[in-house]
């Protein structure tokens, strides 16, 4: 029998006429071309995700094009490294392509990929922006295969850009840009777990140069969270008792949700302004060992007022995902059922039995609203 609790209190709660040929100069690239950007009249709404590598920002663009209209390739006749994907509506760039060294030159300097040194973010200032502006550019590639920086690539303005990797939000003039930000905020239990799958047995990494980067994370990576609009924290569960999953397959997963940005309303379980725990297994949801438990609930992230949904487990069926959604409100769906026929599309995706497919589903979701009312308002 599905159980749950509420408690209620108060909660304290640079353009050019048309047709103008401007051009943008790398400053701290000798190799880079000069880049010529042609003028239109669209605008563009950008979108910034940032994570640590290896934290799931590929497999959440899936979901986000998925939701935001078509699937997400690569650019047809392009270089077959891009790092870039596009869809109908929407273009996702790496911001590993504005590395200003490629692998040997890190190594040479000593620093890591995630060392502010080794990327120009003037040139991603200025792309982003021109990109914002209606006007194309020819941005870098950096070759994750190779390690090398490949020719430069043509992006046009797309109706929403996507700029995911590790420092979206870490120059202030980049962050300035961004409609909405993002932040996935894996645990460390559960990242080291992540990143030597993906990194050793994708990219050769050893495993003293993925824990070698922790203290670049700490200092460059992490931080950015604070400046997030909405973050999706992955812990270990907490339905095991004593060690828990040593395996990382059950996770405790969280939806962090600024208060007070436009066009943004945060997701509520039953009662906004609640407190909330609800334990949703019975005759409507089947859950096998060890359960699945919902909460929600209010309170301050970096003196930030949030509200915070919260699933810890997973489930035994998609198909009954309907029953949570429809005690979620502010979903910014379209039809009854959206979030579960999405999960449902993708249920071969990781994640997609736990709360990080149903929460990056529905912040997809969001992002979708958050353009729309943008573009009604124009």
């Amino acid at each position: 029998m599905a159980a749950f609790t509420v408690h209620t209190s108060a909660a304290t709660s640079l353009y050019s006429p048309a047709g103008t040929a401007i051009l943008l100069r790398s400053r701290s690239r000798a190799y880079y071309p000069t880049t010529t950007i042609r003028v239109s009249c669209s605008k563009t709404v950008v979108i910034g995700v940032a994570a640590d590598s290896g934290c799931g920002k590929s497999r959440f663009m899936r979901r986000l094009t998925s939701v935001l209209g078509g699937g997400a390739e690569p650019p047809r006749g392009g270089n077959p490294n891009s790092n870039t994907l596009v869809s109908d509506t929407t273009t996702v760039i790496c911001l590993d392509d504005y590395q200003s060294l490629d692998r040997a030159g890190r190594k040479a300097k000593g620093v890591t990929a995630l060392d502010p040194r080794a990327h120009d973010f003037d040139l991603m200032y200025d792309q982003v922006r021109a990109i914002k502006e209606g006007r194309a550019v020819e941005k870098p590639v950096y070759n994750h295969v190779a390690g090398l920086l490949d020719p430069p690539e043509l992006i046009t303005p797309p109706e929403i850009l996507v700029i995911k990797g590790l420092h979206p939000m870490y120059d202030e003039r980049v962050r300035d840009l961004l409609d909405l930000s993002v932040y996935l905020d894996i645990s460390n239990e559960v990242k080291f777990a992540w990143k030597v799958q993906r990194d050793m047995a994708e990219r050769g990494h050893s495993l003293e140069s993925i824990r070698a980067r922790k203290p670049d994370f700490d200092a460059y990576i992490e931080p950015q969270k604070q400046y997030a609009d909405a973050v999706i924290e992955v812990l270990p569960t907490q339905l095991i008792p004593g060690p828990g999953d040593d395996e990382g397959k059950v996770l405790r997963v969280k939806l962090i949700m600024k208060e007070g940005v436009e066009h943004f309303a945060p997701v509520y379980l039953f009662d906004e302004g609640s407190t909330v725990n609800w334990i949703p297994c019975g005759r409507k949801l089947s859950c096998s060992y060890p359960g699945i438990r919902f909460a929600y609930g209010f309170g301050t992230y970096f003196g930030h007022e949030v509200s915070v949904v919260e699933m810890d487990g997973q489930f035994d069926k998609l198909d009954e995902l309907i029953y949570v959604e429809t005690h979620l409100s502010n979903l910014s769906t379209k039809f009854y059922g959206e979030v579960a026929q999405q999960m449902l599309k993708h249920a071969d995706f990781p994640g997609s039995n736990n709360g990080t497919g149903l929460f990056q589903t529905i912040v997809g979701l969001k992002i979708r609203d958050l353009y729309e009312q943008i573009v009604a308002r124009r």
